[in-house]
């Protein structure tokens, strides 16, 4: 009897785990920011990352239609295995919503980074390689997007983002390992760092987990937030950390 409730345990847990990592979240965050300049009114931005071996689904992308300006993926689109066309799929979604930028995570180079950035190229995709990208407002404000490349694999040249922003003020930095936290300095202009690789811990044991659950974190003169991701890696699991993606929208206040 007690190894058939044991049993029956196991897989409500197994199931709810699953439908945890499953999960269709699109989470509403505000950011205000005295410095964003107030003639933008407010900007959004659809924030995806870790998508891995999922399908985006066409729910989140109905939910996501018509409040965001601009769709920006925080690396891990795709990791080994995964065939070019999903990739093509998920992409040609996205861009349902809003033009689509993209910033290099450890598992994309798992895939053949060349035929990757054709493809990304091909779609219209505009992939921030440290490289920087700037908004204008009609009365001649402006901010930056800047993207570096993967961290770990030492691909990351901020110094090559920060140049190509110029004298833009306010900057906003898309970087798939929040680890770029440390290296942001004060007086670089950079406000917020969007992250991901970390899928929040993905499984979370008592709240306990390889590494903290997403959110807003403080790094010194700079924001990072970070996502818990929208796929996982190794297992389709999680626990404690569920599957999200992000309308954010910054304004001024």
């Amino acid at each position: 009897m007690v190894t058939m409730v044991m049993l029956i345990a196991a897989v409500a847990l197994a199931f709810y785990m699953l439908r945890e990592a499953f999960a269709d979240r699109v989470m509403t965050e505000t950011f205000v920011f005295p410095d964003f300049p107030s003639s933008f009114g407010d900007v959004t931005i659809f924030f995806i990352t870790d998508i891995h071996r999922r399908k985006v689904s066409a729910s989140i992308i109905e939910h996501a239609k018509g409040l965001a300006d601009i769709v920006l993926i925080g690396g891990d689109l795709a990791e080994k295995g995964v065939h070019f066309s999903r990739v093509e799929e998920n992409i040609k979604k996205l861009k349902e919503i809003a033009p689509v930028y993209f910033v290099w995570g450890n598992n994309d180079y798992e895939l053949d980074p060349h035929e990757m950035d054709a493809l990304l190229l091909s779609l219209g995709v505009k992939i921030l390689d440290n490289t920087a990208v700037k908004f204008e407002s009609a009365a001649g404000d402006a901010f930056a997007l800047l993207g570096v490349d993967d961290l770990t694999a030492g691909r990351c040249q901020l110094e090559y983002a920060l140049e190509d922003a110029g004298n833009v003020p306010f900057r906003i930095l898309a970087c798939h390992n929040p680890g770029i936290s440390s290296s942001i300095e004060e007086g670089s202009g950079i406000r917020l760092i969007l992250s991901g690789h970390t899928h929040g811990g993905q499984i979370r044991i008592f709240n306990y987990g390889p590494y903290e659950k997403g959110g807003l974190k403080e790094a010194g003169p700079v924001s990072c937030f970070v996502s818990n991701g929208y796929g996982t890696t190794l297992i389709p699991l999680r626990l404690g950390a569920k599957a999200e993606t992000h309308l954010i929208t910054l304004k001024h206040g």
